[in-house]
């Protein structure tokens, strides 16, 4: 908030046959480089040498202004006792622009731009420029903050006819490609006077209702800004034109002795160029690595961008208010597929899909354990059958329609219709799926067909050993399903999915079923290497003791459910109800039925582990009461009084207490700085003490048959017949 240009992205791009994409890196300025303060002066010297090096008449080089039009009429509605540089205006993103402006002066340019395209040529492939016809004397950007590339007047152009305008057609991602060219430093003449022969064609005025398609429409910018000269990059169709083009901005760059940064469009797509981007999202920032080919590869990047998220004191978890231990809530998605599209294990073998959705389905830890702690059908991953009720049987249906291994071709295209409609949330999002393939062959993009499968339903966890071990999980599992694809039907998990599984312990024992598995399949996992993940998942709250029995409140996961619309100051909002929370009760040394364990005076649900005496249930509750909520009406159940209570003598013998917000009613409005203040805030809402005293009557079994291991507060009361 407040930033008037919040989206960015910070990308290195590289060539993966170890030829340099910029040879002469002391011609890049840095993000943290010194300002040359270059002028337009500057700008208009480099300008015109890229167009000698390109071969072009640097006479098509156009000073672009910002609009005399906009900021005269802005200047006439300040108060006649206010300086257009000083102006005082409310809000302070208006006012830094129009200072900006006025300071700069309304006659002075704010940019060079030269119209460029890459087209055909009497002697092949060649950069074309052309004459930009406006109706005014001067180029004028539209208003705003953003890059002179970004504010082109492009509608003001001479009209084209939609069947006429150009096109920018991407290279099919499945097509081989040659080695990418080597371009070899050229020198600039002082003149060209034979290039302005070539542009009399397109320098051609239209004529009324005539469609200009010869216009060109795409150009390069360059625009002096906070002391460094942007070069803002036009569209182009292949990544061999963006080297091209490269290659020559170096050599003018050289020649007029400038440091540069480049920025605007992206090389297209193409396997021959790695990069690692860094883009902002809401509260974190994202990083998305190159692929790596072999678990050496990717060990070491994985642990390396830890480390050097570490020394930009940035972290990969958080604390809640409450002083909860999560991740940072930006995910920590796994993409798979080959170094080609045609590569993609996916495409090639569509039958893992199938095997990895049904497994996932049938084994809801893994989608459970290592997940933020958002989930449920509105979450960024939403399971299928948290989806729509038939979700299931049409997947079925799906899963039919793929061939096993070795019994017939499946062509990519198919994969994508097969799946595209049913791996999708509730609103039919593809993205925000668990299985999300927007990019395995989608006819949407070029992009979009890359034979990547992504796995959303993972969070950031706070150690990168704790990663490697989830992605050593996914790594063995696509070896195990493509040995020995997985042919079991889904199961229809109905409620029972958000009654068992949000408890850790039903989670823990389906986890060590996935081990089993992989284990039989000659991966010799272990239990132990991840129950790191499983304590920062499901934190112990407290554990009490009392005549032999034993209880342990540890947290559970809680579905968030996305609210109705309401209005807000910036539009409509959709409000997520994040006050219901849910935690485990686990017991031990239970002797048949004399022993009930309540909390606030109602009996937990407790389901037999098949271990001796022990139990475990699942205990709903709200937390604190936001305004906009399911059930506003119903308050917070704090504290959580947990009682051992014997039925034959209808005492309890003891239990505990849980706050669920601070016990001394502090309301912190800061977040934990640091782990320690983090765990006493933590520590300090569970007490081994607390208990009802004196006689108690026996509360009656609840019946809830959607969720029977689950005692929601929320409910009222309502007994089972036979008690």
């Amino acid at each position: 908030p407040g930033e008037p240009l919040p989206r960015w992205a910070l990308t290195v791009y590289w060539r993966s046959d170890g030829y340099p994409l910029w040879r002469d890196r002391s011609l890049l300025a840095g993000a943290t480089s010194a300002p040359s303060n270059y002028t337009i002066a500057d700008a208009e010297r480099l300008a015109e040498a890229l167009a000698l090096r390109l071969k072009l008449d640097p006479g098509y080089v156009n000073p672009a202004f910002e609009d005399p039009m906009h900021y005269l009429q802005r200047e006439r509605q300040l108060p006649i006792n206010v300086d257009p540089v000083d102006n005082h205006l409310d809000n302070p993103e208006e006012r830094d622009r129009v200072r900006r402006v006025f300071e700069r002066g309304l006659e002075t340019p704010v940019s060079m731009v030269l119209p460029l395209q890459r087209g055909s040529g009497k002697n092949g492939p060649e950069w074309q420029t052309g004459l930009w016809m406006l109706r005014g004397q001067h180029l004028y950007l539209i208003p705003g903050d953003s890059p002179a590339g970004l504010r082109l007047p492009l509608p003001s152009l001479p009209w084209v006819a939609p069947d006429d305008m150009p096109s920018l057609y991407p290279i099919n991602p499945m097509v081989n490609r040659a080695p990418l060219p080597r371009p070899v430093q050229q020198p600039i003449a002082a003149s060209a006077p034979e290039l302005q022969q070539r542009n009399k064609a397109r320098d051609r005025k239209p004529r009324t209702n005539e469609s200009a398609a010869w216009i060109v429409r795409t150009a390069l910018c360059i625009e002096p800004r906070d002391g460094r000269l942007h070069i803002f990059m036009p569209p182009v169709a292949s990544a061999d034109d963006y080297v091209d083009l490269l290659a020559g901005i170096e050599d003018a760059a050289a020649h007029c002795g400038v440091v540069v940064v480049i920025e605007g469009y992206p090389p297209p797509y193409d396997p021959r160029i790695e990069n690692i981007k860094v883009t902002p999202d809401p509260g974190v920032i994202e990083v998305n690595i190159h692929p790596s080919r072999t678990w050496e590869e990717l060990a070491s990047r994985t642990t390396a961008l830890y480390e050097d998220a570490r020394q930009c004191r940035l972290g990969t978890e958080k604390f809640l208010l409450d002083g909860r231990h999560t991740g940072t809530g930006g995910g920590n998605h796994f993409v798979l597929g080959g170094a080609t599209p045609s590569d993609s294990p996916f495409l090639r073998r569509p039958d893992l899909l199938r095997s990895m959705i049904g497994y996932w389905l049938n084994h809801p830890s893994l989608s459970y354990a290592f997940s933020t702690i958002f989930i449920g059908p509105t979450s960024q991953a939403p399971r299928i059958d948290e989806t729509r009720a038939d979700s299931l049987y049409e997947l079925e249906i799906a899963f039919s329609q793929v061939a096993d291994a070795n019994q017939g071709y499946c062509p990519p295209w198919l994969v994508d219709r097969i799946f595209r409609h049913i791996l999708v949330d509730v609103s039919g999002n593809t993205h925000r799926a668990e299985f999300c393939i927007d990019k395995l062959y989608s006819p949407d993009s070029s992009t979009g067909r890359l034979g990547l499968l992504e796995l959303r339903g993972f969070e950031m966890p706070p150690h990168a050993r704790m990663s490697l071990t989830q992605q050593l999980l996914v790594r063995a599992m696509v070896a195990m399903f493509w040995k020995k694809p997985y042919k079991n039907p889904p199961i229809h998990w109905g409620t029972q999915l958000h009654d068992q599984f949000m408890l850790p312990y039903f989670v823990a024992r389906d986890f060590e079923e996935v081990l089993s598995d992989l284990r039989e399949a000659g991966f010799a996992f272990e239990a132990d290497w991840f129950a790191a993940h499983f304590e920062f998942r499901y934190p112990v709250f407290g554990t009490a003791r009392q005549s032999g029995i034993f209880l342990e409140l540890r947290q559970a996961t809680e579905p968030w459910y996305v609210l109705g619309e309401e209005g807000s100051a910036g539009g409509t909002t959709r409000y997520v109800d994040s006050s219901v929370e849910r935690l485990q009760v686990r017991a031990e040394g239970l002797v048949g039925d004399r022993y009930v364990i309540c909390c606030n005076g109602r009996r937990v649900p407790l389901h037999a582990t098949g271990k001796v005496g022990e139990a475990v249930g699942g205990v709903r509750y709200r937390a604190w009461q936001p305004p906009s909520c399911l059930h506003p009406t119903i308050p917070v159940h704090t504290p959580l009084v947990f009682d051992i209570l014997d039925t034959w003598t209808g005492r309890s013998l003891g239990g505990c207490s849980y706050h669920v917000a601070h016990p001394g009613g502090r309301n912190f409005t800061t977040f934990p700085v640091n782990a320690n203040e983090a765990e006493a805030r933590r520590g300090a809402r569970f007490f081994a003490m607390g208990y009802t005293p004196g006689s108690m009557t026996i509360p009656p079994v609840e019946d809830n048959p959607l969720f029977p291991l689950t005692l929601d507060l929320r409910r009222p009361i309502k007994s089972h017949k036979a008690l």
